[in-house]
């Protein structure tokens, strides 16, 4: 009888005009504005990056790939793909998507440095 009730419950979801309608459409930007932070010396810059550019700070090379925001609203929720390099390592110590409002929700794990997104260009 679940199994019903679930078929039922995703038949009607996958039916919905409402359930696409609600999604937001996103734009992507030329950059967007990161800000970091150095741990042990209280360090702290805000940088803007193109889409594909990339900057060393201390041991971390960051990359944006992309940056990302609502449509319809710009200045609203920005979300960017990076990919943070430690320069003493040879694999990445963080490659995926940060959001601007929740950047704990997807956060670099590094003993030195934090790294957050601030905000993408239109």
């Amino acid at each position: 009888m679940k199994i019903l009730y679930g078929l039922c419950a995703a038949a009607f979801l996958i039916g919905s005009p409402a359930v696409a309608q609600n999604i937001p459409q996103a734009a992507s930007a030329q950059g967007g504005t990161l800000r970091w932070l150095d741990k042990v010396t209280g360090a702290t810059d805000d940088v803007s990056l193109s889409r594909g550019q990339s900057v060393t700070f201390g041991f971390l090379t960051i990359q944006m790939d992309d940056c990302r925001y609502p449509a319809e609203d710009p200045s609203s929720d920005a979300y960017a793909h990076l990919t943070i390099q430690d320069t003493r390592t040879s694999t990445p110590v963080f490659s995926g998507w940060m959001i601007a409002s929740s950047p704990a929700l997807n956060a670099l794990e590094h003993p030195r440095y934090d790294v957050w997104v601030l905000q993408c260009g239109p």
